[in-house]
Order: C-alpha cells, then structure tokens, then sequence
C-alpha cells in the first residue's frame, strides 16, 4: 500500500491541476479527433463504389490519426515536455492507418469468411476486433513509455475508449442512415456520430492519462 505523504494544500493543488488537464484533454482531442474524422468521412462519400475507395480510405485514417495526434500532444507536452511530438503524430497517423485497413477488411473478403463455419468467423472477428482497437495503443505506447511509468496500461485504454467510441458512433449513426437519402445527409449523420465518438473516447482516454500523469508525479518520471 502507498502512502500519500503530501499536505492537504499540495493535494488539492493536485487534484486543480489532474481536473485541468482532463479538462483540456477533453476538448481539444474531441476537436482532434472530430475534425480529424471528416477526412474519411468525406472521403466515403467522394469515393465510395471506386476500386481505389479503399487505399484512399487507408490514407485519410492516416491524416485522421495525424489531426488526432496533434491534439494529444500539444495537450501532452504540458505535464510531459520531453514528448515528442513528431513521434506521437507519426505513430498515432500509422496506427489509425493500420485500424483503417483492418475494419475494412471484412467488408472486402466477405465471400471468403461467410463460408467458413460459425465458430471461425466469430473468432476471426473477435481476433480483428481486438488487433484494431489496440492498434493506436500499441503505436503510442513507444513513444509514450520512454516518459511514463506503467506506460503499458494505455494499451487498455486505449482499446476501452475506442470501443465506447465506436458503441456511440454506430448506436447513434446505424438508425439514421437510411438507403437512398441524400449523400448531405448521409455525410452529417456521420458527422455527428463522429462527433459524438470523439467525447466519449477523450473523456476515456483523458481519466487513464490523468491517472498514469497522478503516478508518474508522486513515483518521479521516468527516464
């Protein structure tokens, strides 16, 4: 068990200080991650039918993780200023590339694993689900462990704010799109969706940063 030793005064300038951060983390990665997500967005629309619709898709993943890791850093670099910020938008840009490619993956090999019997395609997509909603964990946590102690908890919730993003972004999004509604339409329902998305995995990602930065500054950073 560990101790908290600091006074009431230092506790609470602490605290001031974590709900900062969540506070900050919260907004501008929501816009990161919103503003990032037109990119594919648009993108799906522009696209969508074209035999290059899924490359290009791969590429503007790619510029959404790089919005979104531009957030994240400038947020991150405040308690953490030896981060690097080229590091984390590159590996942030790949990771979410690598997602990309991985979600569309089903819908262009569908012929292939609907033949397989029903308890390979469950596996299968309960393998895939979990390689892509740790793909942007995994691809920060090595530029994030080089600063942070018990850096690899990240991987985890990483992975748990991206599922809740996901849950939101499909539970809000699924009942509005319609067949043969306006392309307008079909864009701001994502949009929104997207929006949506974007708190729900800030707010999660927020709390387990603001609770890895909590230790790192009473155990001393790492080097």
């Amino acid at each position: 068990m560990t101790l908290d030793r600091r006074g009431p005064d230092a506790r609470r300038s602490g605290s001031t200080v974590d709900d900062r951060f969540l506070r900050y983390w919260v907004l501008w990665v929501s816009i990161g991650e919103a503003v990032g997500f037109l990119a594919p967005a648009v993108t799906q629309l522009a696209f969508a039918g074209s035999p290059v619709a899924r490359p290009t898709l791969i590429l503007a993943g790619a510029v959404e993780g790089a919005v979104l890791g531009w957030t994240q850093a400038t947020v991150l670099k405040v308690p953490v200023p030896a981060l690097s910020r080229s590091r984390w938008v590159g590996a942030t840009a790949l990771g979410a590339a690598i997602a990309w490619f991985i979600g569309l993956l089903p819908a262009e090999w569908a012929d292939v694993w609907q033949r397989w019997p029903v308890t390979a395609q469950v596996v299968a997509g309960a393998v895939g689900a979990l390689v892509l909603l740790c793909c942007l964990g995994v691809a920060q946590l090595f530029e994030l462990r080089r600063h942070l102690t018990g850096a690899g908890w990240w991987v985890l919730g990483s992975a748990l704010a991206w599922a809740a993003g996901l849950l939101v972004f499909f539970a809000v999004a699924t009942p509005l799109w319609q067949p043969g509604q306006p392309g307008w339409v079909t864009l701001l329902v994502g949009v929104l969706a997207g929006v949506l998305m974007a708190v729900s995995m800030a707010l999660v990602t927020g709390l387990v940063l603001r609770r890895l930065l909590r230790h790192r500054n009473r155990g001393g950073s790492r080097n």
